[in-house]
């Protein structure tokens, strides 16, 4: 199985385009589409959401990521072995939501051609060049080894996220990811919080916990734990982006009672 995320969207073919160097092939292969609605160049974003769907998915499975602001520079272009399966896509922090949680075993370069669709790749389209052919070749048995040269794990790019502190009276973290609904997604664990009474202050409004959306009345704000396992403010059948005006990276506080 192979999964797939970008920011290209649907609008144009370059997905499609990607999922035929893929069934050149091995046309055999499952591809899952994570989402291509990340906003472009975001990798922050991409990391958040690769970080929150690898989990569901079989041992063994390609996860092939593709936000790549970088392409045709020096950026190194890698594959990624981890204890659920592999990592495809630009070395620019796009994985080190996963490897947080699940560190690399091993990691390469991808150098060799021979997995490549072709060995003059396109300077501005290496999903389709390189990273497809390279996360099929992949899926289908080739081992890492064979993609290019062997690279210390421990020189990944990580994306430098903000981390959230815990106060004497709660957690100070921030906006992470904003989903199409207008959730707003912290930084802050669930689990930080599990076995309290608490409630959250965003732009200067505080808004109590409670534990699915309709325990309060429409158009009325929320905090809980989502489904993520992240805390989460929402408005039911709303937008706590619009309600409140946030954006991502903006501050959120949680106060325990």
């Amino acid at each position: 199985m192979l999964t797939l995320l970008t920011d290209f969207g649907t609008r144009d073919v370059y997905v499609g385009v990607m999922k035929g160097a893929i069934a050149q092939i091995n046309p055999k292969l499952t591809v899952v589409d994570l989402t291509h609605e990340v906003p472009p160049q975001d990798v922050a974003v991409a990391r958040f959401c690769l970080m929150d769907a690898y989990l569901y998915f079989p041992i063994g499975t390609v996860h092939l990521a593709v936000v790549d602001p970088g392409v045709g520079s020096t950026r190194r272009a890698i594959a990624v072995e981890f204890a659920r399966g592999y990592l495809v896509g630009p070395d620019n922090g796009i994985f080190s939501g996963v490897l947080s949680e699940n560190p690399a075993l091993a990691a390469v370069e991808l150098t060799n051609p021979k997995y490549w669709r072709t060995p003059q790749p396109s300077s501005t389209f290496h999903g389709r060049d390189i990273f497809a052919p390279v996360a099929a070749y992949l899926s289908s048995g080739v081992s890492l080894k064979q993609l290019g040269v062997s690279i210390d794990v421990t020189s990944l790019v990580q994306l430098e996220i903000a981390e959230c502190t815990t106060t004497e009276t709660g957690i100070v973290g921030n906006v992470q990811y904003i989903d199409r609904f207008g959730n707003l997604v912290t930084n802050i664990p669930g689990c930080d919080v599990l076995g309290k009474s608490w409630s959250v202050e965003v732009a200067g409004v505080t808004i109590p916990y409670c534990g699915t959306y309709s325990d309060v009345k429409i158009g009325e704000a929320i905090a809980l734990i989502g489904s993520h396992g992240w805390v989460e403010v929402a408005v039911n059948n709303g937008s706590a982006r619009s309600q409140l005006q946030m954006e991502l990276g903006d501050r959120v506080v949680i106060y325990f009672e």
